[in-house]
């Protein structure tokens, strides 16, 4: 049951700018996932027309957002009042480009973008980069789309920032 262990090399950026300017200026990088285009491929439609739909929804960033969890509203629970979401970010077609080498990859697509503030009062965003988290595959093309996909995640979190 045990597995190859594996290194991953997390991200960790701090800034002085609100939480609610760095969550907005994160989610105007991205596109918006239409669920509904997992139906269309559920039913068989048509390829190209499916490709081109998956395309028009990503962002700026190359990125659409597939849902949110506000983990500030579950810690109310126990009693903290804290401001964090994580970002579920990614594109089938970056996927695709993985998977149809390695079907593992699909364990860590789409990504993870956490934003909150400290104790400090900063606003915070970490995230896994993508070249470690699929690098433990060993495919060359499954490694130059986690590349790829380290470059737009570090240029996303950058402008959030900014």
């Amino acid at each position: 049951m045990n597995g190859p262990r594996f290194t991953v090399d997390h991200v960790r950026l701090v800034t002085d700018k609100p939480f609610e300017e760095v969550a907005k200026a994160l989610e105007r990088q991205l596109g918006k996932f239409d669920p509904d285009v997992r139906q269309s491929l559920d039913e068989g439609g048509n390829a190209e027309e499916i490709r081109a739909r998956i395309e028009a929804m990503a962002g700026p960033s190359g990125f659409m957002l597939f849902g949110t969890s506000d983990h500030g509203a579950l810690l109310r629970l126990a009693g903290q009042k804290r401001k964090v979401i994580q970002y579920v970010v990614g594109n089938p077609l970056f996927a695709l480009q993985m998977t149809q080498h390695d079907i593992r990859a699909s364990l860590y697509a789409p990504l993870r973008v956490l934003v909150y503030e400290n104790e400090e009062g900063k606003s915070c965003l970490e995230y896994d980069k993508p070249s470690s988290l699929f690098g433990q595959f060993g495919s060359p093309e499954v490694t130059a789309v986690a590349a790829m996909l380290d470059r737009k995640l570090e240029a996303l979190v950058s402008a959030a920032i900014r």
